[in-house]
């Protein structure tokens, strides 16, 4: 265990460096050249902490970029999208009604709506583009995805039976330059047997509705029309492709939807959103752990700094460490004098650079547009990027693990001047002194 006077000389050996350093030295000769080597000494200190805080702010502010553009990202998603789907093997479920009925007051469901989907290609003139075709009830579908606030032009309820409107994408409507009222084509694979062949079935729709979300799957792929008129396109007859879910417990839909599975009495295939977007969230934890190894040779670097501060202190401290030690401490109380030294040039950049970094990160959207309005310039462009703004999240277990990872490089850069300290022979220092 460490002695009392060894963390009392350690902290005292950093105030009197600290006390050098601010005031300087008015004595002459030797004493003013010492008085500068601890002025020195005192700078080199400071460096090192203000190293070691710049990087620990800087890793806390990026961790807390990407926890907060993760968290966006899945509130959005689970916004707009179903949290699960059961769907028939062979693409179809018959006889739905008594099935959605128990779906809809199945526990932790909190509403499910019908859908048609399959695949398709719309025309318009000379362009074309391949789409995902989802035949829906609006007033079901309401409840399950958040898609009213997100339409550019129109209204789901357009999508009646027998009216064959559809509603796309915004990114799907500028690549076919098409805008609401004009007609389109759509063609699916299921076709009608004719004497020349199997020719592909198509019916012109009317574009009723523009929808802009900023997410691929609907702005370039969507194409939502009346599941009425789906199944009459599709030669579904009373059939549905599936069920969608809304989840009372976002997390808990993959258990929820196994269950309801179970319930109905087995032959679906269920799907959830943790198993749809789980490459896209991967691959977000996969950039974060990249983004923690590379910033933290950052803050590696700044803590190596301790280093060249400890060796200059050890030096400058030669006769005093002499002294101890012709009044009986042992090699590893002078070990662990430096140590507390070194270790407290460490503790004092952590936790500035931690202070820095929450507050940065707290307030990074107000800094983010007070620099937009100053220099003019847009630095995230809501079509390029999908959000205007910066979010940030700071959880605490990446606060921890940041500010653990610093301590163990700093305490790992006290060691070796630390022992280099203990070695010194008294006798040969007093001798040169």
């Amino acid at each position: 265990m460490m002695r009392w006077y060894e963390a009392f000389i350690g902290m005292r050996y950093l105030q009197s460096a600290s006390r050098d350093g601010r005031r300087g030295d008015a004595r002459r000769g030797s004493a003013r050249r010492s008085g500068a080597g601890r002025g020195f000494v005192s700078m080199i200190a400071a460096i090192a902490m203000a190293g070691l805080a710049v990087g620990v702010a800087v890793l806390i502010v990026v961790l807390s970029v990407m926890n907060g553009f993760e968290e966006e990202l899945r509130s959005r998603i689970l916004s707009l999208t179903a949290h699960a789907t059961v769907s028939g093997l062979q693409g179809r479920i018959a006889d739905w009604r008594p099935k959605l009925a128990r779906a809809a007051h199945f526990p932790g469901v909190a509403a499910a709506a019908p859908y048609i989907e399959e695949q398709g290609m719309l025309m318009a003139g000379e362009k074309s583009a391949g789409v995902l075709l989802r035949g829906i009830l609006p007033d079901e579908e309401q409840r399950v995805a958040q898609l009213c606030q997100h339409l550019r032009a129109g209204s789901l309820q357009d999508l009646a039976a027998g009216s064959y409107r559809i509603i796309l994408g915004q990114a799907l409507a500028e690549d076919l330059g098409v805008r609401v009222g004009d007609r389109v084509v759509l063609v699916v694979a299921r076709g009608n047997v004719t004497p020349v062949g199997v020719l592909p079935r198509m019916r012109s729709f009317v574009v009723s509705g523009i929808l802009s979300v900023g997410m691929y799957e609907y702005d370039h792929r969507i194409a939502m029309l009346a599941m009425q008129d789906a199944a009459r396109l599709l030669q579904m007859g009373g059939d549905i492709s599936g069920i969608r879910l809304n989840v009372e417990d976002p997390y808990a839909a993959p258990r929820v939807v196994r269950g309801l599975a179970e319930a109905l009495g087995g032959g679906f295939y269920v799907e959830d959103w943790t198993r749809r977007h789980a490459n896209f969230f991967r691959s977000i934890e996969i950039t974060k752990r990249i983004l923690f190894v590379i910033l933290s040779l950052v803050v590696a670097v700044a803590a190596f700094n301790i280093v060249s501060t400890m060796v200059m202190a050890v030096k400058d401290k030669r006769r005093d460490i002499a002294i101890l030690r012709t009044l009986g401490a042992s090699p590893r109380s002078v070990l662990a004098i430096f140590i507390v030294q070194g270790t407290l040039i460490g503790l004092i950049g952590i936790l500035a650079g931690a202070l820095l970094g929450v507050l940065l990160a707290m307030n990074l959207q107000q800094l983010v547009h007070g620099l937009e309005s100053l220099l003019g310039v847009k630095f995230l462009d809501a079509k390029v990027y999908f959000m205007s703004d910066l979010p940030a999240h700071v959880r605490l277990s990446d606060l921890l693990r940041i500010c653990g990872v610093a301590f163990g490089l700093a305490l790992l850069s006290t060691l070796y001047p630390a022992w280099a300290a203990a070695r010194l022979p008294p006798a040969q220092s007093l001798r040169n002194d």
